[in-house]
């Protein structure tokens, strides 16, 4: 199993790390600061450099509890020393974006009580759908307000690895309105907007609300009877 330097530090832009398996797929490293997506959050980008060659990361997944990097040039040997770095720019920017849609649930789920049923992330923008019947002009700059205030009041962001049991213990732990964490997940990460919001998530976050900036809600529509989306973007 390949540990998850970024589960525990999001920060975290250098790192070393050896080689354990190759194939036509990329490399796996025994420890990786990569982020290899999920939760709607994009896989990090970044390079791997081994003695004098440094190869490019355009891609990362996860494949049966390990993080495959797909790298570009000549495949190196199972047991090389690397040194990994993260595409910070990239990286920053994913976090701000993946905080500012945690305040947006935090905010809705609290003072509307609807629930999230889908979500997606880019670089500084971001969507997410909710329960709601109805969304007007009026409703989405009162919300604006709200998470704007979330941010802020710079709120403590907390990350947590919980036993499964212990965590599900959390009322309203999970907000979307199917549980996506599959049975054989025995360790819940959990992440906490301090007196705001606490979910189950693997994705990487900045660690102060006000680090996130002026969120901007640029469009809403209706995406069915009960399900309306809202459009998010961050200034650069």
């Amino acid at each position: 199993m390949t540990e998850l330097l970024f589960h525990q530090d999001a920060y975290c832009k250098v790192f070393q790390a050896k080689i354990v398996d190759v194939s036509e797929n990329g490399v796996v490293l025994d420890r990786t600061a990569f982020y290899p997506g999920g939760g709607g959050q994009p896989c990090d980008h970044g390079v791997l450099r081994i003695g004098e060659r440094t190869l490019p990361v355009r891609k990362v997944r996860r494949k049966d509890g390990q993080i495959w990097h797909q790298i570009e040039g000549d495949q190196p040997e199972i047991g090389a020393a690397v040194e990994g770095k993260i595409d910070w720019q990239r990286r920053y920017s994913l976090m701000r974006i993946h905080t500012a849609m945690h305040i947006l649930c935090g905010v809705i789920w609290r003072d509307y009580g609807a629930a999230v049923t889908g979500g997606n992330m880019e670089l500084l923008r971001g969507r997410m759908d909710f329960e709601f019947e109805s969304m007007h002009k009026e409703l989405v700059g009162e919300i604006e307000e709200k998470i704007n205030r979330e941010v802020v009041a710079a709120r403590p962001v907390k990350v947590d690895i919980l036993p499964r049991e212990e965590a599900f213990k959390i009322p309203d732990l999970i907000r979307t309105k199917i549980n996506l964490l599959p049975p054989a997940i025995q360790e819940v990460r959990i992440v906490e907007i301090e007196g705001l919001d606490l979910q189950a998530d693997g994705g990487t976050h900045v660690a102060n609300t006000k680090e996130v900036g002026e969120i901007h809600i640029v469009d809403y529509k209706s995406k069915g009877a009960i399900n309306k989306r809202l459009v998010v973007e961050l200034d650069a």
